[in-house]
């Protein structure tokens, strides 16, 4: 069975930073995409970015573009969420997955086929 288990997540001021990791198994990580989604209290899944592991093409959604960073680390299985200048709007459950990487696919959340259980970010103001 394919796991993915995210962390990292925690409570954070307005303009700080925090790093999610999300850690695969149970699939061949290289050549696979991984993506990361947001869930907001009242609001839909977001998909925010992701990573072909493969050949390490990275998207972005416009509300993280220049302040998030995706990247992973094939020998430890872990793709990563760097995020900077943190904002009350970043609020939500932070949550990993496996799917297509593509510019049309990764805000797509019916598209990804396993997902990890959350990781709670706060911002506060």
């Amino acid at each position: 069975d394919v796991q993915l288990q995210a962390s990292g997540g925690g409570l954070v001021q307005d303009g700080g930073s925090l790093r999610l990791s999300c850690v695969v198994s149970g699939i061949t990580f290289d050549g696979h995409g991984i993506g990361w989604f947001r869930q907001a209290p009242g609001k839909e899944r977001e998909g925010i970015s992701c990573i072909d592991t493969g050949d390490n093409r990275t998207f972005y959604s416009d509300s993280v573009k220049g302040r998030f960073t995706i990247s992973s680390d094939v020998h430890k299985s872990t793709v990563y969420l760097q995020m900077n200048d943190l904002k009350p709007e970043d609020t939500a459950v932070y949550y990993c997955a496996t799917g297509p990487c593509t510019t049309y696919t990764f805000s797509r959340p019916g598209l990804y086929r396993s997902w990890g259980q959350g990781t709670l970010v706060t911002v506060s103001s």
